[in-house]
């Protein structure tokens, strides 16, 4: 398993704080450490994530098609493919926000089908979530943001929560930032304190939703190696969904392609690079694909979709 190689570069927006990233770089490497040291050791040789046959829809269209997936404990795996593909469906149904027309997803052991809102509950505490966008709360501190899941779903004082909230802060670099509003931060940092958040409940599963949009190659870059870091200290599996290729190449130990719905290929990097597929060349080459539309068609299946 690759190991992530922390070269302490600094994003757009870090760059105005100068030498001061010099002793947060310390802090961070003493933080992670800390938290490699007390990780989980419970890594089995069963899937966290195991689909099958997973159908869905939008009211008539079909936007899946019989996908398979599964994901193993350490594993960094990439879902990627061009707009349109099923990327964002196949997320939100892994996380439970969707109901499947057919097939089976079990996540940690729970079938998401037949679990009770108890066992959802308990399997929510376990998976972090890095939204697109960061979705912080801008009304919110960056520490009150970080300390949020701990504040709904554990019994910890308050002085244990904020001793957590900003350990993780430094683990991505942010120490010192917890009084800081939102407003505040750069891109960068928006994201890297999201992620502090989606980990501060040490979940086994990890998800990002485009974790590289709206960033900057070097900001971008930064993030990748620090998503490898937290899988090799932490242990934690993590599941990214991206369209940026030099993100997912960089990252990924599997990768899952999908177009129009079906998983053209799961492989590691060197077999998506070296599939003849057509249309994954086309991906990995940016060359647009030509569609010839049916007005009738398109028309007829809008109807279809509002009735």
């Amino acid at each position: 398993m690759r190991r992530a190689r922390w070269r302490g570069r600094r994003g757009a927006g870090d760059h105005a704080r100068g030498g001061a990233f010099d002793h947060r770089d310390r802090d961070r490497r003493h933080a992670v450490l800390v938290l490699s040291q007390s990780v989980r050791t419970d890594v089995s040789d069963q899937p966290l994530i195991d689909v099958t046959g997973l159908h869905a829809y939008y009211g008539k269209r079909r936007i899946l098609h019989g996908i398979d997936f599964r994901v193993m404990p350490g594993e960094i795996r990439v879902i990627m493919g061009g707009s349109g593909s099923g990327k964002s469906t196949l997320l939100r149904h892994l996380l439970g926000l969707q109901t499947p027309a057919a097939g089976h997803i079990r996540v940690l052991g729970t079938d998401l089908a037949i679990a009770s809102a108890a066992e959802k509950l308990a399997l929510r505490k376990q998976i972090g979530v890095s939204f697109q966008g960061g979705a912080l709360f801008t009304s919110m501190s960056v520490g009150d943001n970080v300390a949020l899941p701990l504040r709904e779903h554990t019994r910890l004082d308050e002085n244990t929560i904020r001793i957590m909230s900003r350990l993780k802060l430094e683990v991505v670099n942010l120490g010192g930032f917890q009084d800081l509003m939102p407003a505040q931060l750069s891109g960068g940092m928006v994201k890297r304190a999201a992620l502090a958040r989606a980990i501060v409940m040490d979940p086994k599963l990890l998800f990002f939703d485009e974790p590289s949009a709206g960033l900057d190659p070097v900001v971008s870059a930064e993030l990748d190696e620090l998503i490898l870091q937290l899988r090799d200290a932490l242990r934690m599996s993590i599941v990214v969904v991206t369209h940026e290729l030099e993100s997912a190449f960089k990252i990924a130990d599997t990768i899952t392609v999908l177009d129009h719905g079906h998983v053209l290929l799961t492989g590691t990097v060197e077999q998506v690079r070296a599939s003849d597929n057509e249309r994954i060349q086309d991906l990995l080459n940016r060359r647009p694909r030509e569609v010839e539309v049916n007005v009738d068609d398109y028309l007829r299946r809008l109807t279809e979709e509002q009735s």
